[in-house]
């Protein structure tokens, strides 16, 4: 018997890190998703959505914002309801940027950082950045809308070298 396949619907992401040691500048991570619409899924991304905004529609919301990493559980968290983005988005790409206001920082400078996806109680996947550790900046997820309309999780870490801005001009080329 085969029932059928729903896809992905509601995604949270958290990231967590370890505070900066005593006496440097604090270490600041952001979770950063981009949406695409069908007919133009690379370069420009219709939307990003970031620290301080959410999606024009409100499917797409970070819940938890740290500028430290100080803190219990998750630094960061956001939420996607794929299942409630509009037929036009088929891509969303979820990222995560080292902010640089304090010089160059990559992953292998912040300890302990870590980022999970999950749908409910199933982990999608989980990521440490031991991969990109000289990157600044790190697509960490795919979601691709099928022709049947569900979403669908795709895994993988692609690093980049440049700043916040750029980041989100880079991450859904190529």
């Amino acid at each position: 018997m085969s029932s059928p396949n729903k896809g992905v619907r509601t995604v949270e992401v958290a990231l967590r890190w370890d505070p900066s040691p005593l006496g440097r500048s604090p270490h600041d991570l952001d979770i950063v998703a981009a949406t695409y619409r069908k007919d133009a899924p690379s370069g420009d991304p219709a939307y990003v959505v970031h620290f301080d905004s959410r999606s024009p529609d409100g499917t797409i919301s970070l819940t938890r914002d740290s500028r430290t990493g100080q803190g219990f559980g998750s630094d960061e968290v956001m939420k996607l309801e794929l299942e409630r983005l509009a037929p036009e988005y088929g891509r969303v790409l979820v990222g995560v940027v080292v902010q640089q206001a304090h010089g160059r920082l990559a992953f292998a400078d912040v300890a302990n950082t870590r980022v999970t996806m999950a749908e409910g109680y199933t982990e999608l996947d989980s990521v440490d950045f031991s991969s990109v550790p000289d990157a600044t900046a790190a697509v960490i997820a795919e979601f691709v809308r099928s022709d049947t309309g569900s979403w669908v999780f795709h895994d993988g870490v692609r690093g980049f070298d440049t700043d916040p801005e750029g980041f989100v001009t880079l991450m859904g080329r190529g």
